[in-house]
Order: C-alpha cells, then structure tokens, then sequence
C-alpha cells in the first residue's frame, strides 16, 4: 500500500510540474503573438516587458500573493496575510505516509512547490493579457511597476475568493482553469490601462476613420498562436489536479480533447465571420479565433462534449471578431485584441459553463463575472492613476514616433531595416 501511495503521489507530482511547465511556455507564446503584431520599431521593447514580467510575476507570487491566493486562514473576502512561503517548506509533509498509510491519499496529494509552481505560470499568464493591450505607447518602467501590484496583490485577492475557497467558491462560482480568474482579470487590468494611457498616435482620425496599423511580422504571430495552443493543453489540463487514477485519467484526456476542439472551433468561425465582413480570410482574426476558443473553454473543458466544446468555440470566433471591430468603434485602441480575447469572451466561458454544466447556476457565474472584472478594473485603475501622476505612463511623441525600441531599450530588433543616423540611408 505504502509503494502504491507513494507512486501516486510521485506521478500526481509529476504532472503538476510538467503542466506548468507547459504554462510556462506560453510566455514565449504571447512574445511571439505580440512581436508579431506590433511594429517594427517596437518589438525589441516588448519583447523585454514580457521576459520581464514573466521574472516579476515570479517573485511577487513568491513574496506575498501565493500566500494571499491560498493562506492559511481568512474570512471568504480578506484572507490572512502571511509571507512564510518565501522561506521554505512545502504544505505535503514529508512524512505523511508514516502518520496513516492507509488513510491519507484521498486523491489530491502533491508536492506544494509542484502546487506553486502549476499557480505561478497561470500569474505570469494574468500579466502577459496587459502587455500586448498596452503596446507601442508605454513606459516599460510604469508597466513594470504595475506588474509589482499586479501579480503580487491585485491577481491573488480575486483568486483567493474562488480558488482560495473564498466567497465566490462559497456562491457557486464555477471557473475550472481561470476564463475569469487569469483572463478576465488579466483584461480588465489592460483596459483600465489602455483607457488612462489613449491610443495610439495615428490610430483614429478626428472624422471617425480607423486607420489599420498592421503588425510587423505575421509569421511570429502564428508561431505565438500555435505556441498557446500548445500551452493551453497544460493550463486546462493541469487544473484537473491529478492523474493517478483511472477516473482522473479519463478525465485529463477529455480536457486535451474538449480544449482541441474548442479551439479548433474558434479559427474556423471567426474566419468564416471575417470573410462575411471584410471579404478576406483575414489571418489575425483568425488567431485571435483560436484563442477566444481556447479562453471560452477554459471556464469548463470537463463537463461538456467535444461536440458542444466546438461549439462554444465557434461562439468565441464569432465574438472575438464583432468585439475587436466594437472596441475600435469606441476608440478602445489594442493592438493584439487582448481584451477582446481574455475579457469578452472571458465572460462568454464563464456564462457558457451554464450550458455544459447542469450543476452550475447563471446567477452565480453572472455574480463571480462581475466581481472579478469590478475588483480588477478598480484596483488597476487606481494604481495605473498613481503611477500616471509619479513618472507617467506614456512616452513622448517622438519616443512614439522613432519606436519605443530606441528610447526605452537603446536597440532595435531589426535593425537592417532602419538605417543609422548620419548615414545617408
């Protein structure tokens, strides 16, 4: 009994690890996606945000929001503050085998570093939804400062009240793997930054035309979308917890499928609705499709069918595209369609789980949407007001201009393409 046990733990151990390592992967999946679609002059600088943030998200989690998100005790809405993680130790004793052998596996045993680190990534992947909102347009010192708040207080109260067991567990909130905790969350922080910080110079004419400002590199850009896709099998499918077990089993492999199809869904909708509109395929909606299906799903990729995870999203290509086209008519300027992806469709996963899910209620998913977007578009907006009045959010006109690769990193990321100064080129 006492090998079995320990192998269970080992192998549930295991997979925690290399789900988030999957996770971890998809930071090199939004640098591609968002060097994709920015240009040229400022690719170098968001290629340092998101290398950044990743480090930032890390060590913030470790400090103080691991222990926010999951403490020790709390009353459902403040939970009680303690930092003792960056210390050392791990929440699975390393000799809780000997205490009862035959009664301590009750199916959810793993190392708590293995727990920290599966938590870590999903913060970092919060983050990285902010980065490509903001693009071209701010200081990479103020969004490093936010990153601070972010990832080590504003991320972790909202996940503390579902997945720490707080009050919106207590209300029947359901969100397997985060469409509301990472993604919601992650884009209400981005549009309180994109509100404050206005768009891009160029972007809107003063008669109401949109000028498309296309992106540098669309290869890059697919590269990332295949990148997340990939990553996302770790993100949803590493939620389930464990896999030690036939049940479990069975129920990681129909996480990997309900996601594929989702996904799949997703792409081919959302081109579908992009030719109807525009009377092109055209190729960025059809990523920013493949991942609104991947965000939809992500709120319940257990309950439902493949069937109806293709479904759901197809509805997530479809609306991803209407919202991308509806921010740009309110002259919400993101140059990736960040709040699109993680925030509108974000709440279509959370409203969708009604669907696939006979246990769960609207009114709680409806309850739990709000919350999370109101706590996290509040708290961003005052921090990202603060920073504004300390050293500024926006660089300069002519920072804009030349490329924030140049005034805020000193380099360019293709520098054959501009010539040097002086040199007749």
């Amino acid at each position: 009994m006492e090998d079995i046990l320990n192998l269970r733990y080992a192998l549930d151990t295991f997979y925690f690890l290399v789900s988030g390592a999957l996770v971890m992967w998809m930071a090199a999946g939004f640098a591609m996606l968002e060097a994709g679609l920015v240009r040229a002059k400022n690719t170098a600088e968001i290629l340092t945000k998101n290398v950044t943030l990743f480090a930032v998200a890390c060590i913030m989690y470790m400090i103080m929001g691991y222990n926010i998100m999951y403490p020790a005790d709390g009353n459902g809405i403040i939970p009680v503050f303690d930092f003792s993680f960056m210390f050392g130790g791990d929440n699975a004793a390393a000799d809780v085998l000997s205490q009862d052998p035959a009664a301590w596996y009750d199916g959810s045993y793993y190392s708590g570093m293995s727990d920290f680190f599966f938590q870590v990534v999903f913060v970092a992947t919060a983050m990285s939804i902010v980065s490509g909102a903001v693009a071209e347009r701010m200081k990479l010192w103020a969004f490093l400062v936010f990153a601070v708040v972010m990832t080590g207080f504003i991320y972790p109260m909202q996940g503390y009240w579902k997945w720490g067991g707080g009050f919106l567990d207590a209300a029947g909130f359901n969100d397997f793997a985060g469409s509301g905790v990472v993604h919601l969350c992650g884009a209400s922080a981005a549009l309180a930054g994109v509100i404050l910080l206005g768009a891009r110079k160029g972007k809107y004419g003063a008669d109401g035309r949109i000028n498309a400002i296309p992106g540098a590199n669309m290869p890059l850009a697919t590269l990332g979308t295949f990148i997340l896709w990939l990553g996302w099998f770790g993100f949803n499918g590493g939620s389930e917890l464990i896999v030690s077990n036939v049940d479990e089993a069975n129920a990681v492999a129909a996480v990997f499928v309900n996601t594929n199809m989702a996904a799949a869904g997703g792409v081919v909708a959302a081109l579908i609705v992009a030719r109807l509109l525009f009377g092109k395929a055209d190729l960025t909606m059809a990523l920013n499709g493949a991942l609104a299906g991947l965000v939809a799903i992500t709120a319940e990729p257990l309950a439902g069918s493949p069937l109806l995870s293709t479904v759901i999203g197809a509805i997530g290509g479809v609306i991803v595209v209407f919202s991308i086209v509806g921010m740009d008519k309110l002259k919400i300027d993101d140059p990736v369609g960040a709040i699109s992806v993680h925030g509108v469709v974000g709440m279509w996963g959370l409203i969708a789980v009604a669907w696939s899910n006979s246990e769960a209620s609207i009114g709680a998913q409806l309850y739990g949407l709000v919350v999370i977007f109101a706590w996290t578009f509040v708290a961003s907006f005052v921090t990202w007001l603060i920073i504004k009045a300390v050293m500024g959010i926006r660089v300069s006109e002519e920072e804009e201009y030349e490329g924030c690769d140049l005034g805020e990193c000193g380099l360019e990321a293709y520098p054959e393409f501009t010539g040097a100064k002086g040199s007749g080129l």
